[in-house]
């Protein structure tokens, strides 16, 4: 369904009149319908005369799927901006509560401004992602498959995605992370019931990113329930039941930020940009508690294997050159061979000669590799993991499977040994610290004054290789990004 066929939400409640004028006790307007279905999807407002108030619900034609709160108006019975604010508060802490329960945590949100610019795609956007999570959760049987297709059309609309930047930035981070996870939710319990029956869905949007640009700072955060993911690879064995439960039910979660800066030259001006921050986790979208009912506990979960990211001017017509600094070097290598012959002589009480022999060879292998390089006018960047034990690269391989029975293996206790690759949590940070060498792009002066385009696109691998539980599943999946950054050349 296309964007305009989704009412203006916001205007039709600043259009009503006061509640004491209303001739009847409800007054809707219709969010969802379907040529193939006689059901609607409705939002409303009720009236109280007894204490002045107004109620907003979502109904299916008469069955109320959700209420808010009362909201007492003002003599005037009129539902203004303020009270539409409130009710936005209670949408957001509504969508929030489908997702993940989480210990100490607060749905803190700014205080209502007036002046605050786009608030009504943010109230609309809000309202049609708490229809989403409805249809998925709530909507009858018979009207669920197209409600939740129309609404995923909408929500990935080049508009939407627009009023999900506002949205974003206006809820703050703590609140963007539990709002993102109760989405990321919904859409895997959805993909399960789906994969589990005999019926065929279409599958929905496996990613959700977006981009921010301020000054001398480019970012993007991203999000993409695994289950949703493409295969890149598997093992010719299946994961049983328990191990698919933990497996399905977890999110990646990334943020990219490259800081840069433009310096003008006699000749020409310079774009250089740094690597400021790359940070990927893998989260569990379930608690422990029930990772251990259902599944094989929180440890065995996927971990980021290589990121791989593009930077390109869209329009390099005044480009002259690009050059990217050096990779890393190359993975360490130790290998020293040690021979040692030990020999006693016992006492005159007994008779004979002990000898002992021993060769001890050890191999040091840094376990990720970064690498630069440049394509046309773009500049690639690629970190790559690598099996401590044999150096291949670990998002193209696969285990053996008398490596999955050895203990010792760099991938077994991987979030408690010493030497592991990844944070205790089983994520990766790569800091400006260690990749700090920059890509230059040398423009010609006449693009001074102007804004340019940059594209950023990425990929990013994770694995599943067993961690402590018996089996020999190994799979990797894989998600892209594409996001556009604009650059003023002062």
């Amino acid at each position: 369904m296309a964007f305009n066929c989704f009412p203006d939400t916001w205007s039709w409640i600043q259009d009503l009149p006061p509640i004491t004028q209303w001739e009847k006790n409800v007054m809707s307007i219709c969010i969802y319908t379907s040529e193939y279905n006689p059901m609607s999807l409705n939002f409303s407002v009720s009236k109280s005369h007894k204490n002045h108030s107004a109620v907003f619900s979502i109904l299916a034609d008469t069955v109320t799927l959700w209420s808010s709160k009362s909201f007492k108006l003002n003599t005037g019975g009129k539902i203004n901006e303020e009270i539409v604010f409130y009710l936005f508060h209670n949408l957001v802490t509504s969508v929030v509560g489908y997702g993940p329960k989480k210990k100490n945590t607060s749905t803190y949100i700014p205080t209502f401004d007036s002046t605050l610019r786009h608030f009504k795609d943010i109230f609309n956007l809000s309202l049609f992602t708490l229809g989403f999570l409805i249809c998925i959760y709530e909507a009858p049987p018979s009207f669920r498959l197209r409600c939740v297709n129309a609404f995923q059309d909408h929500l990935t609309s080049s508009h939407s995605k627009e009023a999900s930047k506002m949205l974003m930035r206006f809820i703050g981070s703590n609140l963007e992370e539990q709002w993102m996870r109760s989405l990321s939710l919904a859409i895997t319990n959805w993909i399960v019931e789906h994969n589990s029956s005999s019926h065929t869905v279409r599958a929905l949007s496996p990613l959700f990113s977006y981009a921010n640009s301020t000054i001398g700072l480019w970012k993007v955060q991203l999000y993409g329930p695994v289950i949703a993911m493409d295969i890149e690879k598997s093992s010719n064995t299946s994961a049983d039941e328990r191990l698919s439960f933990s497996l399905n039910y977890q999110l990646v979660e990334g943020v990219i930020q490259f800081c840069y800066k433009v310096v003008p030259r006699q000749k020409w001006v310079d774009v250089v940009v740094n690597i400021d921050n790359i940070r990927c986790d893998v989260i569990q979208l379930v608690s422990k508690t029930l990772a251990a009912k259902r599944g094989v506990g929180t440890e065995e979960k996927y971990f980021p294997s290589r990121i791989s990211l593009q930077l390109t001017p869209t329009f390099q017509t005044n480009v002259f050159s690009v050059s990217v600094s050096k990779s890393s070097e190359n993975p360490v290598r130790e290998i020293g061979i040690e021979k040692t012959l030990e020999g006693s002589f016992n006492p005159p009480t007994s008779f004979g000669l002990t000898v002992a022999a021993g060769e001890t060879m050890t191999i040091s292998l840094k376990p990720w590799k970064f690498e630069q390089s440049v394509y046309g006018y773009s500049a690639n960047l690629n970190w790559f993991l690598h099996d401590s034990n044999d150096g291949r690269e670990v998002a193209s391989s696969k285990p053996s499977k008398l490596a999955l029975c050895l203990p010792n293996a760099w991938f077994k206790n991987r979030y408690s040994s010493a030497y592991r690759p990844f944070t205790r949590q089983g994520g990766v940070v790569f800091a400006g610290d260690e990749y700090g060498d920059n890509v230059l792009w040398k423009v010609d002066r006449s693009a001074i004054g102007k804004s340019k385009e940059w594209e950023i696109k990425g990929q990013i691998w994770i694995t599943y290789w067993p961690n402590t539980y018996r089996t020999f599943y190994n799979e990797t999946k894989m998600l892209e990004f594409r996001e556009i950054f604009e650059l003023s050349l002062v």
